[in-house]
């Protein structure tokens, strides 16, 4: 069985720590519409974070 995952959209923001609670709202609430969202530090700069939005 093969999962393939297509990248929507990508956006560069600015780092917050409750950043983390709307990904897994959305996580939560859409994965039934298979999207997922993803959340990660930018290595180049630590005050940014990288919001990805995936279709599953």
């Amino acid at each position: 069985m093969e999962s393939k995952i297509e990248v929507l959209s990508t956006v560069k923001i600015q780092y917050s720590s409750d950043l983390y609670k709307i990904v897994d709202a959305l996580n939560r609430t859409l994965k039934q519409k298979d999207l997922m969202f993803g959340l990660a530090l930018d290595k180049a700069d630590q005050s940014k974070a990288i919001f990805t939005i995936y279709r599953t």
